[in-house]
């Protein structure tokens, strides 16, 4: 074998480890992205994942924009930091509430 040729090898080889070591790192970050949770408020007119109170069947039946019991599935640690109009603090909750009153 050449000189070249054993180089090569030997750099193929270094790459796929490398590969293979970083796979499980890589694996868990997209875990990590999966995870969702429910997040009320936040949903525009008929565009809610599900639950959309009395009167309503599931997906897309939201009554209004902001609705405070109709929830959007969000990756999880966003639905705290997403604008809601409706929500006494400003942004989405994890459970149903009231909504605060415009004015």
């Amino acid at each position: 074998m050449n000189k070249t040729m054993t180089a090569a090898s030997l750099a193929l080889a270094l790459g796929a480890a490398l590969t293979v070591a970083a796979a499980p790192a890589a694996a868990a970050d997209g875990k990590m992205s999966m995870e969702k949770e429910h997040c009320y408020g936040v949903a525009l007119k008929g565009k809610n994942d599900c639950k959309a109170g009395a009167g309503t069947t599931c997906a897309g039946t939201s009554k209004t924009d902001y609705q405070s019991n109709a929830f959007v599935a969000v990756p999880k640690g966003t639905c705290e930091k997403t604008v809601s109009k409706t929500s006494p603090t400003g942004y989405g909750q994890l459970k149903e509430f009231k909504p605060k009153m415009a004015g």
